[in-house]
């Protein structure tokens, strides 16, 4: 309430131009968000791959387009979900720490990528992928695909089946193995349904560049985490909804806005996002008391 109300006292805040900026940086960082959102539900902290993996899947799209826009988008997700089930296999079956996964993960991926694609970005040689960073009546596509990807992901978390068993598993692991609720299995699938939501962001995110490149996912896992905080979902695990990752985002890209407007350098950005951030950390911690 206080950052709308500072947003209406400043100019600028409430043009078109501004709330649609505002609403697509959210689109973006929310899509990676609701992927985290359902590693951490089950119990496994956050993932610091999810950067690397988007960056790398923004290559997989753009190179892929020349086959068509539908065998681009299939090749991207696939990519994407493919790489982090098997981090979540690594995590689930193995028993691997999970922080552990994500960096080595996020040092192979970034070698590999940066060593195939000599450092170098990829640009379309085919054509539709525009149509992803329109607009359809008023409102941009990133904003629109990010809604419908976290009315699916709040469909599956508050449900389904799965969706069950994941809170399960984040709340008590050992609780849910002895009911049956599959507690590896079910960190694969949290794990490979990120993967999906990081390529739904990567293919928008390469749309809107209309390129791929290891630089446009920079910063997006840390961005996402701090969604998940200020929206108020549990990094523990057990408590939280994709909703609450996206309203995370929202209001992290509006502060973000208002600190633009206001002038205020990349540095003291950063610095007011991290003071929001370790303001939600402590008014959870307050309120699990």
């Amino acid at each position: 309430m206080a950052v709308a109300a500072v947003g209406l006292l400043t100019p600028g805040f409430l043009t078109q131009i501004s709330i649609f900026s505002i609403l697509t940086a959210a689109a973006f960082t929310g899509c990676v968000a609701i992927g985290m959102t359902f590693i951490t539900l089950g119990g496994n902290v956050v993932s610091f791959s999810l950067g690397v993996t988007l960056s790398a899947t923004t290559i997989i799209f753009t190179a892929s387009l020349p086959f068509g826009l539908f065998a681009a988008i299939f090749a991207a997700l696939a990519f994407s979900a493919a790489v982090m089930a098997a981090q979540g296999w690594l995590v689930g079956y193995l028993g691997a720490n999970p922080i552990i996964v994500s960096l080595a993960a996020l040092s192979i991926i970034t070698g590999a990528g940066t060593w195939i694609t000599g450092g170098q970005g990829v640009y379309p040689t085919g054509s539709g992928g525009e149509i992803l960073s329109g607009t359809i009546g008023y409102l941009p596509v990133p904003v629109m695909v990010c809604v419908g990807l976290m009315l699916v992901g709040q469909l599956i978390v508050t449900r389904t089946s799965f969706g069950r068993r994941l809170i399960m598993v984040g709340s008590n692991r050992k609780a849910a193995e002895i009911v049956g609720a599959r507690p590896a299995s079910t960190t694969v699938g949290a794990y490979l349904l990120s993967g999906v939501a990081t390529g739904v962001a990567a293919i928008l995110i390469s749309a809107r560049y209309r390129s791929g490149d290891f630089e446009l996912g920079n910063g997006y896992d840390y961005a996402a985490i701090s969604a998940l905080l200020v929206g108020g979902n549990a990094i523990q695990g057990g408590a939280g909804s994709p909703l609450r990752a996206v309203v995370g985002a929202l209001g992290i890209a509006t502060i973000q806005s208002l600190l633009v407007l206001w002038g205020l350098s990349t540095q003291l950005q950063y610095l007011v996002v991290g003071v929001a951030v370790l303001l939600a950390i402590v008014l959870q911690a307050a309120g699990e008391r």
